[in-house]
């Protein structure tokens, strides 16, 4: 009896115990999310067709547009009075450059006056042989004589009325050097004081108007044949680092430098804002394209890590996936992509790499 009741007793304890204990419960697992402070910091772009594009890269320089360019030479000799403007300035046209005072101005102005008075003479003269032609106290021969003496001195007098236009002349002895353009002066070969001679062939300044430029690129000869008239061009400039100015392959020059074996193309491009100065050193880039077409994401977005490329595929805040991709070439800020991606597809550009340790851990 004592042995039944020990026994019915330990049965009762175990029970007990065994309806004290918790039964365990599986840890729930929660999926990723992008928090709203997260979603501010990335940026999405669209995975689009792109032509596949190959780019040739040039050096070369900044020029002056040589048709808009005018070298400005003196037309008389003598003393350089002022020059009011300095190598760099911005001129407008018919604005003084420099005065200049000249014995052959002061030449030209007694010519003036002598013709004038030579003039006023012959009609005098001519008057008079008329007059006298009606009184029948002269001849006819003498009147068509007094005609063709006035006809001379309204030549030489319009001769130099038009010397006097041409070299801006006035009633002094000064003689006044205008720009003939508006533009930069790219040159300036003149001082005050300095003494000019009357055969003089230097110019005294180069004006150039440069709201368009040039800019001379040198091709090496193995790239000749890749290179054609039309060809979008991207310059960059040591001064503006972090801008791209887009002109497009204006004339190729079918002529190789001795010395370089280089071929020369020009490209045309506007400068509004006068930012390209001539001579300016430049890097050039010609887009070639080579007629297929692939899958494009920005350079940003994939990563690099254990060999292989890959990308943060955005569905949603709660829907990504890092997901491998085959690159093709990567052309600065565009990568080409051969698979793993497709058009219309969205993906991480901006700190995807927080997104990507976070799903990989």
């Amino acid at each position: 009896m004592n042995k039944l009741i020990i026994i019915t007793f330990l049965l009762a304890a175990g029970m007990g115990t065994l309806s004290c204990d918790t039964p365990p419960v599986a840890e729930e697992t929660k999926a990723f999310m992008l928090s709203d402070t997260m979603q501010k910091r990335i940026r999405l772009d669209s995975v689009v067709n792109q032509p596949v594009r190959n780019e040739l890269t040039l050096v070369g320089r900044v020029v002056a547009d040589e048709n808009k360019v005018i070298k400005v030479f003196p037309l008389v000799g003598g003393n350089v009075e002022t020059v009011p403007v300095e190598l760099g300035d911005y001129v407008r046209k018919g604005q003084t450059l420099a005065l200049i005072r000249s014995g052959e101005v002061a030449d030209l102005e007694r010519q003036m006056i002598q013709a004038q008075s030579g003039l006023l003479v012959a009609q005098k003269n001519l008057r008079v042989a008329q007059d006298l032609n009606e009184s029948k106290l002269n001849a006819q021969r003498d009147v068509v004589q007094a005609q063709n003496e006035v006809s001379q001195a309204e030549a030489e007098l319009a001769r130099l009325r038009e010397v006097f236009q041409i070299y801006g002349l006035g009633k002094t002895s000064n003689y006044t050097v205008k720009a003939p353009i508006s533009g930069f002066i790219i040159e300036k070969n003149v001082n005050p004081g300095l003494q000019l001679r009357a055969d003089n062939a230097d110019n005294l300044f180069t004006i150039g108007e440069i709201k368009d430029v040039w800019v001379m690129a040198n091709v090496n000869e193995s790239d000749i044949g890749r290179v054609k008239t039309g060809m979008a061009a991207q310059i960059e400039t040591l001064s503006y680092p972090d801008a791209v100015f887009r002109g497009k392959v204006d004339k190729i020059y079918s002529v190789l430098d001795a010395n370089t074996k280089a071929m020369s193309v020009r490209i045309r491009l506007a400068n509004p804002d006068y930012k390209l100065k001539p001579q300016m050193h430049a890097t050039i880039r010609l887009t070639l394209e080579t007629g297929r077409q692939l899958a494009t994401v920005p350079t940003d977005a994939v990563i690099f890590d254990r060999s292989k490329n890959y990308v943060v595929v955005y569905r949603n805040r709660s829907d990504l996936e890092v997901r491998e991709v085959s690159v093709h070439k990567t052309l600065r800020a565009v990568t080409y992509l051969n698979a793993g991606l497709k058009p219309g597809e969205t993906v991480v550009s901006k700190n995807q790499i927080l997104i990507y340790n976070a799903l990989n851990n």
